[in-house]
């Protein structure tokens, strides 16, 4: 089988094109700039170059490919939920053309009403299953592992902040999932026939606030849980609370700021029988936020050794 991954220098295509490979799929990624992609080449596939903003540069990458990843994410550029869609139509037109069997999209858990985040994610997903070939919409909340721009926005809380705002909104449920089993959902989806054509909600074993999320990264980090603090009137707004998060963050600011106003939506898994086609068992939470940890350790040593 050969994959096309189209975002493959992005947190989840990094984690997904090696266990492609190691599953002895012919793997091809596509990328904005091959600059960026040398880590991808040294371990075994294809790199191609394609900008999908660009109208038909994607085309050629899409030849005699059989499933196509679309994990692209364009947040932090102008304008990202129009270059997404425009995207997403693009990819879809040409994988029609190429005659590729089936599209595979990660997108958002939640109503988007809040967010233009969770939006722009469910538009990707409207444009891909209208133009494109049968498409297994996954949808995740928070994913937990280093790299994530959520994740980095989680830890920055942790560690930054005194006390926690606590409006209303913030004891939201969520259903945070670990990028291993996120990674394992995607590379065993075209194993599962029953996956094509439909959406598959994924989440770890644990519900929990968005608040108690943080005092659990907090508990790992060997931290005592903050304080809370009721916010008056418009400090309370989820945009003033979203600034202040995306100011801790080592990731992008502007990134994180969006991805805070998704905090509004009840990000959990409302329907499990996509799950159950899969014989997996995502790890608890505890376990992906200790590998996260270490992850990130691990990484930081890295680039240390390397300057």
């Amino acid at each position: 089988m050969r994959a096309l991954v189209a975002g493959a220098t992005g947190f989840v295509g990094r984690e997904l094109v090696p266990e492609l490979i190691e599953d002895g799929v012919d793997v091809r990624c596509a990328v904005r700039s091959t600059a960026r992609a040398g880590e991808l080449s040294a371990g075994g596939c294809e790199v191609v170059e394609a900008d999908l903003t660009e109208p038909g540069e994607i085309v050629a990458a899409l030849a005699e490919v059989d499933i196509a990843y679309f994990l692209v994410h364009m947040m932090g550029r102008h304008e990202y939920a129009d270059l997404e869609r425009v995207g997403a139509a693009e990819f879809a037109t040409a994988a029609v053309e190429a005659g590729v069997e089936r599209v595979i999209y990660l997108g958002g858990l939640g109503e988007e009403a809040g967010s233009e985040h969770l939006r722009s994610r469910a538009a990707a997903a409207a444009a891909l299953e209208a133009l494109g070939p049968p498409v297994t919409n996954f949808r995740a909340g928070m994913i937990i592992g280093a790299g994530s721009q959520s994740f980095e926005l989680l830890r920055g809380i942790a560690e930054r902040l005194p006390a926690l705002p606590a409006p209303g909104w913030l004891n939201n449920e969520t259903q945070p999932i670990g990028i291993r089993d996120v990674v394992e959902y995607l590379a065993d989806a075209p194993k599962v026939p029953e996956s094509t054509g439909r959406e598959i909600q994924i989440g770890g074993p644990e519900v929990l606030t968005h608040l108690d999320l943080v005092d659990e990264l907090t508990r790992h980090l060997g931290r005592r849980p903050k304080l809370r603090v009721k916010l008056p009137g418009d400090l309370a707004r989820p945009k003033t609370v979203a600034a202040g998060a995306a100011a801790v963050t080592e990731g992008s600011p502007a990134v994180a700021a969006e991805i805070s106003m998704g905090l509004t939506e009840r990000t959990v898994v409302e329907d499990p029988s996509g799950m159950a086609l899969f014989d997996i068992e995502p790890e608890p939470l505890s376990v992906a936020l200790e590998r996260a940890l270490e992850d990130e350790e691990r990484l930081e040593e890295m680039a240390d050794e390397a300057q």
